[in-house]
């Protein structure tokens, strides 16, 4: 099978200090992740940021602040994937979402392909005018879509847009189980969705929680990518919380390893996702 791309999400958007003492989540902490992940083998970094009390947010300065040290890291040449969904307000525009894209410029960015109910809790809000413009944004400023699928209609709503010719293939999926208000994190679930996927197109998973190895070993076996990271989980084993995004990406080669794959750098995953030339 070919190589395989590990992406780390390193903070996401709900994780505290409460929760782990080990998540970063300041523009400083976050770069210095990346960089450590980067030499432990993550070829793309899924990038959040929060408010300085730690709160979710889609603050440009943050942004800016987090790329500028990360980019300044010595030799690191890791993908840089920034979320457009850092956020649920549903007072933000698409302008809000997509600012820190049109001004770092990285080769790759969230798009979350629907609303959800979120966490059960409120709502997750990606309608149809913004899902539009982020599909045309991307095009624009030539950005690859990974396109966050947490349930079947997701699916058909990328393959939609990738028919008006609004994403590019081939196209990038992000299976996201287990999220709340999403599909739960089960084999069945993850061979559904993958059996759904378009020819040619390339895919990564996840599982959230205590499904997170379930997930990762599925799609180790049937040729996929993988997301590990403190995102989507805190614990590298039962009640043994992960000390560093590290431990996650040193754990996924592990996987890896035991298939027979060989994890990729960031410029095979550029050429695999036929990412824009740097």
């Amino acid at each position: 099978m070919e190589k395989c791309i590990i992406t780390v999400a390193t903070t996401g958007a709900w994780p505290k200090k409460s929760d782990t003492p080990y998540v970063p989540t300041q523009p400083q902490e976050i770069a210095e992740e990346v960089y450590a992940c980067w030499k432990a083998g993550a070829a793309i970094a899924h990038i959040h940021v929060r408010e300085e009390d730690e709160s979710p947010a889609m603050k440009f300065e943050a942004f800016k602040e987090t790329v500028e040290l990360i980019r300044e890291k010595k030799d690191c040449d890791i993908v840089l994937n920034l979320t457009t969904s850092g956020s649920v307000d549903p007072n933000l525009t698409l302008e809000d979402r997509t600012k820190h894209l049109k001004y770092l410029k990285p080769e790759m960015c969230s798009y979350d392909a629907g609303s959800m109910n979120w966490m059960h809790a409120t709502v997750f809000l990606n309608p149809p005018p913004f899902l539009e413009g982020l599909a045309r944004f991307t095009l624009e400023h030539d950005i690859k879509p990974e396109l966050e699928i947490f349930d079947t209609g997701m699916l058909y709503n990328s393959l939609y847009y990738g028919n008006k010719g609004l994403i590019k293939t081939p196209m990038h999926f992000q299976l996201c189980l287990g999220a709340p208000g999403g599909m739960t994190a089960t084999i069945e679930n993850f061979m559904h969705l993958k059996s759904q996927l378009p020819a040619g197109s390339t895919f990564s998973a996840f599982g959230i929680g205590a499904q997170h190895l379930t997930i990762m070993y599925m799609t180790v076996i049937t040729g996929g990518h993988v997301r590990v990271g403190m995102e989507d989980n805190v614990y590298l084993s039962k009640g043994v919380l992960a000390k560093s995004n590290v431990d996650f990406v040193e754990k996924a080669k592990k996987v890896i390893g035991e298939f027979g794959r060989e994890i990729v750098t960031p410029a095979e995953a550029r050429k695999i996702l036929q990412l824009r030339t740097k």
